[in-house]
């Protein structure tokens, strides 16, 4: 029987209860996030939990559990899963209160659940790459918070979906700034581009992780945003993200990126990101 944490519980999934009144199913008034496991163990867990605690202090959440206890939560589930590849979902909501915009005036204990998901590694989409599509960003202003609000990103990816696309890449007026559940990068002349952190893109663990890539391989970074004919006319795209890793994107609308298939930084990168996965095993 697959379990789930409900607070600081594990339980049976199939016994889990929420109510209507949690202010994330009426509002989206939550914060989640996703976090990797491979062979049992899970890849840059310390910093997808930070990010948890940066995103509930921008919307005034306070979680009831150091970082440290909620690891051992977290833990603790994939022991008791096995869970051999595949990731964890965690979400913390402001809680249950009658329905009302403003925040609860009487004290609310926040829900947290987490559960884990069996899911192999996207292997032939890290060999040969895959398609995108341009998108209008139509999203809020705070993309920098990894909160439950993601009609736009869903949109987003359905538009991808319906094109027999992988990913929707998203643009403001012509500059890119993200996937619809990606951080995006273009190469050229030998030189990283991609957008800068700020309010219009998430901070993804797996964007950090790509930039300790490139400073390892000599690989230089420029954190500026690019438009949707530079990232046409780049050496090399890619994507990454929890779950798709390092993806290289062949093929934007009806244009082919250089010769279709994945660049040598892309591989490069992808090589160095895998050595990090290996390091999880050394003892």
């Amino acid at each position: 029987m697959e379990k789930m944490l409900y607070n600081d519980r594990l339980i049976d999934t199939e016994d889990a209860k929420l109510s209507i009144n949690d202010r994330g199913y009426q509002f989206g008034d939550g914060i989640y996030e996703v976090i990797k496991v491979y062979e049992g163990s899970m890849f840059t867990a310390t910093e997808h939990i930070d990010r948890l605690y940066r995103s509930a202090d921008e919307i005034r959440l306070v979680i009831p559990y150091t970082k440290d206890v909620l690891h051992k939560m977290l833990y603790d589930l994939v022991e008791e899963n096995e869970l051999a590849t595949g990731h964890i979902y965690l979400q913390i909501t402001r809680g249950i209160a009658p329905r009302n915009h403003a925040f609860p005036t009487d004290f609310t204990e926040p829900t947290l659940i987490a559960y884990t998901q069996v899911a192999e590694r996207p292997v032939n989409n890290l060999r040969f790459g895959v398609s995108a599509i341009f998108v209008e960003d139509i999203r809020w202003l705070r993309c920098d918070i990894k909160s439950l609000n993601l009609l736009g990103n869903v949109l987003a990816k359905q538009q991808a979906h319906e094109a027999h696309c992988y990913e929707a890449i998203q643009h403001r007026g012509e500059m890119v700034t993200e996937g619809s559940s990606s951080n995006i990068y273009g190469i050229k002349g030998g030189v990283l581009y991609t957008h800068p952190i700020n309010n219009y893109i998430l901070n993804g663990i797996t964007r950090q992780v790509v930039m300790k890539c490139c400073k390892e391989i000599g690989l230089s970074v420029v954190e500026e945003a690019f438009t949707k004919e530079q990232a046409l006319q780049m050496d090399e795209v890619f994507l990454s993200s929890t779950s798709s890793e390092i993806t290289p994107i062949i093929k934007i609308d009806d244009t082919i990126i250089q010769t279709g298939e994945p660049g040598i930084f892309t591989r490069k990168i992808q090589q160095t990101f895998e050595e990090k996965i290996q390091q999880l095993f050394l003892v």
